[in-house]
Formats: C-alpha cells, sequence, structure tokens
C-alpha cells in the first residue's frame, strides 16, 4: 500500500511537476468559458477548478487525471443559476458531491462494463470535435496574426519534442510566444478578454438558501442530473487515461472522490465539476503520470491567478488554443475510420449515432445513453432469432426464448399442421428467460392441446425449470 502510494505521488516528480503547470495555464481560459456557459462569476469555475484538482489528487482513484469545472457539466446549471442564483447552484453542488459519494459506495462503477466499445469510441471521437469547436471562435476570423500563432504553436508543439525532451512542449510554446506578444505589441485576444479575474482565495462559506424541504425540491433535480454526467464523463475519462498509460484505476474510488471534491467545493464558492478529458490528456502528453500532476495543476492555478495575475491575463489565446487543437487532434481516435468499414454495420451506426447526439447536443449524457441504448436493441434483435428444426416427432428449439423471440415461436407451432398426436419439444439449445418466455410455452402447449397434441417438453436446464416453475401458476393462468 505505501509503495504503491509512494509510485502515486513520487515516482515521476519532475514529469509530473512540468505537467501540471501545463495543464494549469490550459484550465484558466477553459474554467472562465465554463463560468460564462453557467452565468456565473468567472472565478466560480477557477475556484472550482482549483478545490477540484486539488482534492481529487489525494481522494481520486485515477492518478494523473485532470477533474475540474467542464463545459457538460455548466450546460446543466445554466436553468438553476437564471431561476434562482448563485447560492443554489453552491447548495446543488454540494448535493451533487453527496449523491455522488453514494454512487460510489453502491459501486456504480460496475455499470461501465455495459458501455459497449463503439459507443467508447464514439465518445472519445465527440470530445475531440467538442474541444476543436469550442476553440474555433477563438481564432476564426479575428486577425491574421491569430492564424500564425495558432500556427506557429502547432508547429512548435509537434516539432520540440524531437529535440527537448527534459520540458513539454506546450509549455515552452506558451512562455516564448507569450513573451513575443507582449514585447513585439502585436494585437492578439488574451485570458483578460475572456473575464475579470479577482487576485483571491476561495473562502470557506455556507450557501445562503433556506433549509428547507422546498429548497431540496428545486436542487435535488440538477445535482441527480449533475452526478450522473459528471460520474460518467469522469469514469469514461479514466478508461481512456487507463489506456493511455497501460494502467489501471479504482472507479468506485474514483467516484466517491468526484463526489468528495464536489461537496468540499461547493462550501468554497465553486460549481460542480468532474474529469476533463482535454486536460487529461495534456497531462499525460506532457509526461504526467501521478497523483502530483494533479496537486500541481490545481495548486499552481491559483498561485498563477493570485501571484501572477497580471502577466496571465496577457498570455494570448492563440496560443492556447493552438495547444487545445493539438489535444483534439491527440484525442480522436483516427483507426475509428477503418473502424466504420470493417466494423459490424450495427457497431458503426452505434459509433455515428453517439458522435451525432453529443456534437448536436453538447451533452456527453445524451450521446452516450442513446448509444448504450441503441446497442441493446440491436443486441436484443440480434439474439431474438430463433429457430426451430423438426426431426420426426421432435422439435428442437436453437436460440433464447423471451419477450422478443416469443412470437415467432408461437407461431411456428399456431400455423403448422402436425400428423403425430404425440410430440417432443426440445429445449437442449436453448434457453427460457423470463415471464414472456414462460407464458408462450404455456400458450403453445393450450394450443397444440386443443389439437388434441400431447406435448413432451424435454431438454430444459435448470434455469430455465426454476422459472418455469417460479412463474407456473401466474403465466399458465395469462
Amino acid at each position: 500500500m505505501m509503495q504503491t502510494l509512494k509510485q502515486q505521488w513520487f515516482g515521476n516528480i519532475r514529469g509530473d511537476i512540468l505537467s501540471g503547470i501545463v495543464v494549469a495555464l490550459a484550465l484558466i481560459p477553459e474554467a472562465i468559458a465554463f463560468s460564462i456557459i453557467a452565468g456565473v462569476d468567472p472565478m466560480v469555475g477557477l475556484y472550482a477548478s482549483f478545490c477540484i484538482a486539488v482534492i481529487i489528487a489525494f481522494v481520486g482513484g485515477r492518478p494523473g487525471m485532470i477533474s475540474a469545472a467542464t463545459g457538460a457539466m455548466a450546460l446543466l446549471m445554466l436553468p438553476l443559476v437564471k431561476e434562482h442564483g448563485l447560492e443554489y447552484l453552491l447548495a446543488a453542488t454540494i448535493l451533487t458531491g453527496i449523491i455522488q459519494i453514494i454512487f460510489g459506495v453502491c459501486k456504480v462503477a460496475k455499470l461501465m462494463k455495459f458501455i459497449p466499445k463503439a459507443v467508447m469510441i464514439g465518445f472519445v471521437n465527440s470530445l475531440a470535435i467538442l474541444i476543436f469547436l469550442a476553440q474555433v471562435p477563438h481564432f476564426l476570423g479575428i486577425s491574421t496574426m491569430t492564424y500564425v500563432f495558432v500556427g506557429v504553436t502547432l508547429i512548435l508543439v509537434y516539432t520540440l519534442p524531437r529535440f527537448i525532451k527534459v520540458i513539454p512542449a506546450p509549455l515552452i510554446a506558451i512562455v516564448a510566444l507569450s513573451i513575443i506578444a507582449i514585447y513585439s505589441g502585436v494585437e492578439l485576444r488574451t485570458i483578460g478578454d475572456l473575464g475579470e479575474i479577482s487576485k483571491s482565495l476561495p473562502a470557506f462559506l455556507i450557501p445562503n438558501v433556506p433549509f428547507t424541504f422546498e429548497t431540496l425540491q428545486i436542487i435535488f433535480p440538477y445535482a441527480l442530473a449533475l452526478s450522473i454526467v459528471g460520474l460518467l464523463e469522469s469514469l469514461l475519462t479514466a478508461q481512456i487515461v487507463d489506456d493511455m498509460t497501460a494502467t489501471e484505476s479504482d472507479k468506485n474510488k474514483e467516484a466517491r472522490g468526484q463526489g468528495i471534491a464536489n461537496f468540499v467545493n461547493g462550501f468554497f464558492g465553486g460549481m460542480a465539476g468532474c474529469a476533463m478529458i482535454g486536460q487529461s490528456v495534456i497531462n499525460v502528453k506532457s509526461g504526467g503520470r501521478g497523483r502530483l500532476s494533479t496537486l500541481v495543476a490545481g495548486a499552481f492555478l491559483m498561485f498563477l491567478i493570485i501571484v501572477l495575475g497580471d502577466l496571465v491575463v496577457k498570455i494570448p489565446m492563440p496560443v492556447l488554443v493552438g495547444i487545445m487543437i493539438m489535444v483534439s487532434i491527440g484525442t480522436f481516435d483516427w483507426g475509428s475510420f477503418k473502424y466504420l468499414i470493417r466494423a459490424p454495420r450495427t457497431d458503426a451506426i452505434v459509433m455515428l449515432t453517439t458522435v451525432i447526439i453529443v456534437v448536436y447536443t453538447h451533452d456527453l449524457s445524451k450521446g452516450v445513453i442513446a448509444g448504450v441504448v441503441l446497442s441493446a436493441i440491436f443486441f436484443v434483435m440480434k439474439i431474438s432469432t430463433l429457430k426451430i428444426y423438426p426431426h420426426g416427432n421432435t422439435y428442437k428449439i436453437e436460440g433464447q426464448l423471451f419477450f422478443a423471440s416469443t412470437e415467432s415461436f408461437i407461431n411456428y407451432f399456431k400455423n403448422n399442421e402436425f400428423s403425430n398426436s404425440e410430440i417432443s419439444i426440445d429445449f437442449s439449445n436453448s434457453r427460457i428467460w423470463d415471464d414472456s418466455g414462460v407464458g408462450a410455452l404455456y400458450k403453445v402447449l393450450d394450443l397444440l392441446r386443443e389439437k388434441g397434441i400431447d406435448v413432451d417438453i424435454t431438454g430444459l436446464d435448470a434455469s430455465s425449470q426454476k422459472i418455469m416453475k417460479h412463474l407456473e401458476g401466474i403465466s399458465s393462468s395469462n
């Protein structure tokens, strides 16, 4: 245990510190932008990013993953802020944390196994597209120099790693191009143009809302939605970082950790947050692997705001845009084009549906849920094919007998003529799964007895016999 903690904290000190610095710089414009989306002051997003990153470094289950204020969560908050104000948002953030802790204790991460590979690919690709689209307003149609700085940033972040491996290329690009922009006097949009940053640490507060059932009725639907979306995005991002680093993580601990972070965060004036795929990719690609990188990202974020605030607001947006475009390119699964051609058609449809819905709604949960539901429908369609093979007076059933296959099962015995007064229905290669299947079998037995045919049921496995016995009185009377 101690050896694992030591490795997670001090196994990659230089890489974690440098990558954390890069992430902190990339967090600032994102946190401000998400605050604007949610309709709150920029400091609400910055405080959230600081609190969540620092806390999750200690209590999270995925070392090296970055959690902070996110766009997916911000979109859900907007109606609450518009109707009831910031104090209710802070109360909802605290309740979000409580719900997520409960989900973590209940081991909600087990549900991850129900998310198919096609949905995961769609999730990753849609995030990459959303990250890119979020940068477009910051560089498209602004000025020629904006394009130049974006282009130079991309050249630097892709070429520098060939020559310099000690310092992350994005950090070099930010420092070097910021100095050039400041001293050359070139006209570029900066972080300061996004919103006003005040040099102050977050202070402990209790949301100024009535402690009544009515307040709970107002915030609970939002808190529940934030909990689900936050955990969904966090657990999927954790899986992606697992794959990128070839390591395993504790998803249930991550769920509890997200809850603890949001719970505490709400008392310090921050909006609810979750894992960030973009910043997590930046962290990994910059050499970050351990918990120290997440802690440095959060702590250095506050250092930048309080100590270096006057310099931070002068960082050119085109430089950060270039880095985020690199992230979107790195995040996108370019092998998915080959996947579309080679994978089963249903999997390709699921992947495309996930991408389209996420990009259209800007809501990750809707796309993932739609992808999972569509996969389930395709799976049911696939296994609902039931085949019946006659061998003399024995009828062998092949396939699964459940709600989706009962119609074909009943119709076969309903529409066929039988020359024998005694037949056998063999379930050796089949299984009865639910009440619909049991009901269908009893209906067939009744149909055949009306025709004067005696039926012998053979080959039922233990599970089918159990459900038959359990539902005998109910299904046979339907």
